[in-house]
């Protein structure tokens, strides 16, 4: 009865704002980031004006392009309503053109405020629409095949014993440990950006950071260094050929030809298609402690409304996005499109990584959250050119090439964009 009831308050809720929007006649003009989303919003988009009379319009930024389409389009007369701030460099960036959502419609849908993005005064300036995750993904039909258990896989120690028996009996058992892991364009961002974030976070973890630091003290290289290693040197491919990309890891891991792969909840329904019990465990690296970290989790996809809109587009914009993820069918589609929604009464996710962050998290253990990097692209580019030369030859000065770009690279580059 009280499931029925909340429905029909919900319901209630819905009808009422969408009248209230239509009597208003505001407009919305959602400038989307995620380019996956675009066939679903604007079928949704069209459904609500069907619905209510009121206009929304839709533009998808072509992928790696948002900031530069923000750029263009918040120059023009009849600017984005709905756009979005993802990270604390956004924020500083784009946070005066935000309205304060604090105690808005949308707000108080929320069923965490841990993806939510303030500035320094406190201002609410966006609201976090879904959420990702990230980390090992394992195939436990492998593991077991090879005489070990999911059991064992709760720390560094217990994944480099697996790895490295699975890799020394690869030929024996038909399969390897890790997928390759490519340096090109198409997957270095896995270790460049994702694995890094192992240091980030702990570093983070340990010193207190409110935002991203003008520096770091690289005091978890080591345990980056355990990790990358243990995956190149227990790989179906030779480190030495990992430079130039060219194999097709996601392939390996649903032909069942390795057993750990790194990934994210955005792959979960092509690998699960595979292997159907394919399941996903933290970034274990050898930190005192980590038998409770849990995933990787975080986003920055973050709803914003337009501070100088007018008045009855802002309202028009608050209401569609109540509406998106109140009304069953929108946000059914939302949630199968993306995974995941934080907000109260979204359907709940059919996406098995993103339950296997729940039952870390609600196991008592931490959350792995992202933290941005500084001059993202060139910041990389230096750090792929680093691992490139040290998994071509794994030696200390090589090594400390890695270390000069992870750790010295974040200061030259955190410095350039501050110019």
């Amino acid at each position: 009865m009280k499931k029925i009831l909340g429905i029909l308050l919900a319901l209630t809720m819905v009808f009422a704002m969408v009248c209230t929007a239509f009597a208003e006649g505001g407009s919305v003009y959602w400038l989307n980031f995620k380019p996956e989303l675009d066939e679903d919003a604007q079928a949704l988009a069209a459904k609500y004006t069907e619905a209510t009379g009121v206009p929304v319009k839709v533009i998808t930024a072509a992928s790696g392009s948002y900031n530069q389409t923000l750029n263009n389009e918040m120059g023009k007369s009849g600017a984005p309503t709905l756009f979005v701030i993802g990270n604390v460099d956004g924020v500083k960036e784009w946070g005066d053109f935000a309205m304060d959502l604090t105690g808005t419609a949308i707000a108080e849908e929320r069923s965490t405020d841990a993806y939510t993005l303030y500035d320094d005064s406190g201002k609410m300036v966006s609201i976090g629409y879904c959420f990702e995750c990230y980390g090992i993904v394992v195939n436990p039909d492998n593991v077991e095949k090879a005489g070990h258990s999911m059991d064992e896989l709760v720390n560094f120690a217990g994944l480099k014993a697996v790895a490295e028996d699975i890799h020394a009996n690869a030929a024996t058992l038909g399969f390897d440990a890790f997928a390759s892991a490519d340096m090109d364009g198409s997957s270095s961002w896995r270790f460049t950006g994702h694995l890094a974030n192992l240091e980030y976070f702990y570093e983070k973890k340990a010193d207190g950071w409110t935002g991203m630091p003008a520096s770091l003290t690289g005091a978890y290289m080591e345990n980056y260094k355990n990790l990358y290693d243990l995956m190149i040197n227990n790989s179906i491919t030779d480190p030495k050929e990992l430079a130039t990309g060219g194999h097709d890891a996601a392939a390996e891991f649903k032909e069942g030809k390795v057993t750990f792969y790194f990934t994210g909840s955005w792959d979960y329904a092509d690998l699960a298609a595979a292997v159907p019990n394919v399941t996903m465990i933290p970034y274990y690296c050898g930190v005192e402690g980590e038998e409770k970290a849990g995933l990787n989790c975080g986003t920055e996809n973050c709803w914003a409304i337009n501070a100088d809109a007018s008045e009855e587009d802002k309202q028009a914009t608050m209401d569609f996005l109540v509406w998106l993820v109140n009304d069953p069918d929108a946000a059914g589609v939302m949630v199968n499109n993306l995974g995941i929604l934080p907000f109260k009464n979204v359907p709940d996710s059919t996406n098995g990584f993103l339950a296997d962050a729940a039952k870390y998290t609600d196991a008592g253990c931490y959350v792995m959250d992202w933290v941005s990097q500084p001059n993202v692209d060139a910041y990389r580019a230096a750090l792929v050119s680093a691992l490139n030369q040290y998994c071509a030859d794994q030696s200390d000065a090589n090594w400390e090439l890695v270390r000069a770009a992870f750790v010295d690279g974040w200061a030259v580059q955190y410095a350039a964009g501050q110019e």
